[in-house]
């Protein structure tokens, strides 16, 4: 079952007494090892994560309740192992956020025997991609374009 993993930001934002948090972050990919390397990089890089999620409905969901300055996004996500189907697309998540807001930023955080999907991604909307394993810097490049 796909879901939305919160990370508790009201109470951090109570707790930083109520100063911005800098740029924010969504990050949507199906494996938790690769969410909490995505997760690293952007607190890296001065960011801050304020929610992940394990699919592509729970992606838009999210983003619709938070509107986060950034998203990432992985293309083929699996839920216990199995794609799901249409649920499971990125690209149709990146149509869906853009569509809610057509100034979403979106960074594609793909494998690399994904380039064609990556390719379609920037086409649906994304601004930018990273191809998994990726580099500390040319993430750190890619989150520039951001700023």
């Amino acid at each position: 079952m796909c879901g939305i993993i919160t990370v508790n930001f009201q109470i951090d934002f109570l707790i930083r007494g109520g100063r911005s948090l800098g740029k924010t972050v969504l990050v949507v990919d199906d494996s938790k090892f690769m969410r909490a390397v995505v997760r690293g990089e952007i607190e890296r890089n001065g960011w801050t994560v304020i929610a992940e999620a394990d699919c592509s409905d729970a992606a838009v969901e999210k983003y619709k309740q938070l509107k986060p300055d950034i998203v990432t996004m992985d293309i083929t996500m699996t839920v216990d192992g199995h794609t799901i189907g249409r649920s499971s697309n990125g690209i149709d998540a990146i149509k869906k956020i853009k569509e809610f807001d057509p100034d979403a930023k979106i960074l594609v955080v793909s494998a690399m025997g994904q380039k064609c999907y990556v390719i379609e991604a920037i086409e649906a909307g994304a601004k930018d991609f990273v191809i998994k394993p990726f580099d500390e810097t040319r993430f750190a490049e890619a989150l520039g374009h951001f700023k």
